[in-house]
């Protein structure tokens, strides 16, 4: 329907920037923030706290002042109190026809201390008859871009396009929660709460309005991933490990490196009941970095394989596959078992030995990188599938997987990125959740510790100790795509500081810009410890398992988050000596970096550091969102703030769909067509896909 005010290259602006193409869209781009306009300020009283202000008063004339780019249009804005200067760098021809010297405006905007002047860049203007329309009290801000304030589509223009689009539906909105639940969980109309979202007759209906809308977004979102899940367990059955056999038993009495950990025991329980009930498993196993996940998984492993059954291990790069490859072939080894590694490097040769071998059942288990998935590679009987660091793959690269079988094989996906439980019911809250929150016997927490760059003189010499004891370390530095000239040319600088520093020893360097096989070659050299010192950015980051390097410092470290700098803590302390993390950064950080430090130095908790993350960063720059299955498009829920209504959300779902699985009863009806549009908007048709 067409919206006065909104014409046809307005329109392609809204959608271009904020996928906005209907009015409903429009009603559901909600602020980002509220503030309260129900005061005026004099501009005496004008101090440089004040994050935004508003005033009355009136223009005294308009000097563009400046040259080229840095040409700038300026006004005095006074009142009987005193002046500020307005300035704009945009629009300098159009600003002087829009406001008048001499007439009385309202302003609104961010004072900024200029010298010893306050200045109001781009400053909204209305006369006072505008300001007075139903407009004064808390006011929602909108985000917009760049863009969209070149088509004046601004924060204020947005409001305005909304007010008429209320104007014009017919109230009340149609409901989209049945009175039942609206009851339950104590909600207002959503009527109440669009209407109060974006313009709240008081703070208590703001609130209010934000608790209805959160909650209906957040209860579809648990309604899909519960619905998707019940229908997997009626439709797909998996196959029966009914007994534990030769394999297992042998292994697990006499290969076994270290005694379990109750947390390995409990693990295991649990993936022996999921692939004995005839249903297909599907289960992620959080473990933090070296907590023995994999040890759980080769005894997964063995059971398929005593119940007649291949096994594999998918895994994101070549050098974690070949690890995976060479630790479980020592561990297996005079079991006789047959285990194959599969990657982009195999030779034509041995692929074409190979892949027979797989097809007739010889090969029992199968490692390898995303070539496991190629069409050629069959398999007579795939009962198991171990999917390492499941966030790297695709998926649909993964549902390639779930065809290697006439039934889908179970599937058991490992992280060391330990994923806070809000998000995981969200996430992967198709899966069955197993965590492994104890460190194996022997391994001794890492020491971490912030230093300043200024003190590196006295880290190299400590690090020079280590080194002469025969250990290795990493110096990792940040490869960020905005700055990724600049972060080259600091880490291609800092291996060469290091080469000087520490002549007598052998130093490696790796990047992500760098050929796969050089990567590959190079990382092997400090596998094997042909050199002792890595240099490299984050491509270190996962699985790569080096017990003899203890020492790990991370340059500028105020530029990664915390679930990264976690990770990459990860690479040292694999062995039984005591490892040491220095995060190096500049002496002037932000309160937030600071605080980021401080939980590095105080805990190795990943649960802990992951929580803490996802409360400073928000969950959409967590590794794997987008490739997880489903995109975390939330218009207003937040994971990190909103744990409880994340639980009461699913909680309701959960009983709804244990009464009615298919939503078919009456009172459930509207719940099923909202569930239906909601799913052609976001198409998540791979849901099915663990």
């Amino acid at each position: 329907m067409y919206l006065p005010g909104v014409g046809p290259k307005k329109a392609e602006t809204l959608l271009k920037e904020i996928h906005v193409v209907s009015w409903e869209d429009m009603l559901y781009y909600f602020p980002y923030k509220y503030i309260d306009r129900s005061k005026i300020f004099k501009i005496r009283e004008i101090d440089g706290n004040m994050p935004f202000i508003q005033l009355k008063g009136k223009i005294r004339g308009f000097e563009q002042v400046g040259e080229k780019s840095s040409r700038r249009l300026t006004a005095a804005f006074y009142d009987d109190t005193g002046s500020i200067e307005l300035v704009w760098f945009r629009m300098l021809k159009q600003i002087p026809d829009m406001y008048k010297p001499g007439v009385e405006y309202i302003l609104f905007g961010k004072p900024t201390l200029f010298g010893h002047r306050f200045t109001v860049a781009h400053p909204e203007l209305e006369t006072e008859n505008k300001f007075y329309e139903g407009e004064v009290g808390i006011q929602g801000q909108y985000n917009t871009t760049e863009r969209m304030k070149n088509a004046f589509l601004h924060s204020r223009a947005l409001q305005k396009i909304i007010v008429r689009i209320l104007e014009k539906t017919p109230s009340p909105l149609p409901e989209t929660l049945n009175g039942e639940i609206m009851d339950t969980v104590r909600v207002i109309s959503l009527d109440e709460a669009i209407r109060n979202i974006h313009f709240p007759k008081s703070a208590d209906w703001l609130r209010k309005a934000q608790y209805r809308l959160k909650f209906e977004e957040l209860f579809y979102l648990q309604l899909h991933i519960l619905q998707v899940t019940k229908y997997r367990e009626k439709r797909l059955g998996g196959w029966r490990f009914e007994r534990v056999g030769d394999f297992f038993n042998h292994f697990y009495s006499h290969h076994l490196p270290f005694e379990l950990t109750n947390a390995q025991k409990r693990v295991v329980r649990e993936i022996r009941k999921d692939t004995n009930t005839g249903k297909q498993m599907n289960r992620l196993l959080q473990g933090d970095v070296g907590s023995g996940k994999t040890l759980v998984a080769l005894l997964s492993l063995l059971l398929a394989l005593d119940n007649g059954f291949q096994g594999a291990i998918m895994a994101p790069t070549e050098i974690l596959a070949t690890q995976h490859y060479e630790t479980i072939g020592r561990l297996v080894a005079g079991l006789g078992i047959e285990v194959a590694l599969l990657t982009g490097s195999t030779r034509k040769k041995q692929r074409e030995t190979m892949l027979p071998n797989i097809q007739n059942g010889e090969i029992q288990i199968l490692i390898g990188t995303h070539a496991l998935i190629e069409d050629t590679v069959t398999f007579k009987n795939l009962g198991l599938v171990v999917v390492d660091e499941q966030h790297r793959f695709g998926v649909a690269q993964r549902a390639k997987l779930w065809k290697k079988n006439r039934i889908p094989p179970h599937v058991l996906v490992m992280t060391a990125t330990p994923i806070p439980r809000t998000l995981a019911m969200t996430l992967y809250g198709d899966l069955d959740v197993s965590v492994i929150d104890e460190l194996p016997p022997g391994r001794k927490p890492v020491k971490t510790f912030h230093m300043y760059s200024e003190k590196r003189k006295n880290l190299y010499e400590s690090v020079r100790k280590q080194l002469q004891e025969g250990r290795q370390v990493y110096i990792v530095y940040p490869l960020i795509e905005e700055s990724e000239t600049m972060d080259l040319k600091n880490l291609t600088e800092g291996f060469e500081i290091i080469r000087e520093i520490y002549p007598e020893y052998k130093v490696g360097m790796v990047h992500g810009k760098m050929k796969a096989a050089d990567k590959e070659a190079e990382m092997q050299k400090f596998v094997s410890g042909e050199t002792q010192i890595m240099v490299a950015t984050t491509v270190i980051e996962v699985g790569v398992n080096v017990p003899n390097a203890t020492v790990m410092i991370i340059e500028n470290a105020e530029r990664f988050g915390l679930s990264q700098l976690h990770q990459l803590r990860g690479r040292v302390g694999r062995g039984a000596d005591q490892s040491l993390c220095i995060l190096l950064t500049r002496y002037e950080l932000s309160e937030n970096t600071r605080r980021r430090m401080a939980i590095m130095t105080e805990t190795n908790d990943g649960f802990v550091i992951a929580e803490e993350d996802l409360k400073l960063r928000g969950p959409g720059d967590i590794d794997g969102t987008q490739q997880s299955g489903i995109t975390l498009d939330l218009k207003i829920a937040d994971l990190a703030r909103d744990g409880q209504i994340v639980s009461l959300a699913r909680d309701v779902a959960y009983n709804i769909l244990n009464e009615d699985p298919l939503l078919e009863k009456p009172k459930n009806k509207l719940m099923k067509l909202q569930l239906d549009k909601l799913n052609r908007q976001r198409q998540m048709g791979w849901f099915m896909i663990s």
